[in-house]
């Protein structure tokens, strides 16, 4: 990782972003209990949360909470009466966003389900779709999550995937590693996907060089 990439992060959300102790706290919070330090960078939460307002999103659905970081971003983004539906395979990484959610008064605003997100996915009803969705779990099961998001989705949907760079490894198509093959085959889907314009962008900074995915569900 770069010094300049994090010294630019910084220089972003010093300007950009102001001081947020429920979110900071968040972050702490997420440390001392030994989840891995894998939440957004500040200033992509905060890129979350304008997509969803700019989508006049009230209901959001994220694949992968962790500690809830990005969930309280996407949350607080929601008109009264909105929800985000969030799914988390991990209990102990649950029982932390749990906690943390309710540090920054959202748990109204919050439907966490625990469980592998392909057990909870089916239990989603098809005819209450979401407006945007966060895929942001275990990449081998990218694509899987993917046809679940086109279930849940309507025309104007936003889905955006997270961690599609993998530091360059995702042009490797001989890589044996299952999550750089399951990006690749997210990326397929996406390609030979009518129903969805796409695109993706790469990423540095204090997280290291990734990217994300943002489509949207076209109209019928």
């Amino acid at each position: 990782m770069k010094n300049e990439w994090i010294a630019v992060d910084q220089y972003i959300t010093d300007r950009l972003l102001p001081p947020d102790p429920v979110l900071d706290g968040v972050l702490r919070a997420n440390a001392a209990a030994g989840l891995p330090a894998i939440d957004v960078a500040p200033n992509q939460g905060k890129l979350l949360h304008i997509f969803a307002r700019m989508v006049n999103a009230r209901r959001v659905l994220e694949i992968g909470t962790l500690g809830g970081y990005s969930t309280i971003w996407l949350a607080r983004a929601l008109p009264a009466g909105g929800v985000v539906v969030t799914l988390e395979s991990e209990p102990r990484h649950a029982e932390v966003a749990r906690s943390n959610l309710k540090t920054a008064g959202l748990l109204d605003a919050v439907d966490l389900r625990v469980g592998p997100a392909l057990e909870t996915l089916p239990q989603l009803p098809a005819d209450q779709p979401f407006d945007l969705i966060f895929i942001d779990a275990d990449k081998p099961n990218n694509p899987f999550y993917l046809e679940w998001a086109l279930k849940l989705s309507r025309p104007g949907t936003v889905i955006i995937g997270d961690n599609v760079v993998r530091g360059g490894a995702v042009v490797d198509s001989a890589s044996a590693d299952p999550s750089i093959q399951g990006v690749r085959r997210f990326y397929d889907l996406i390609s030979n996907e009518p129903r969805l314009t796409a695109t993706a962008v790469q990423t540095v900074g204090s997280k290291g060089w990734d990217g994300f995915s943002i489509a949207i569900v076209n109209a019928a």
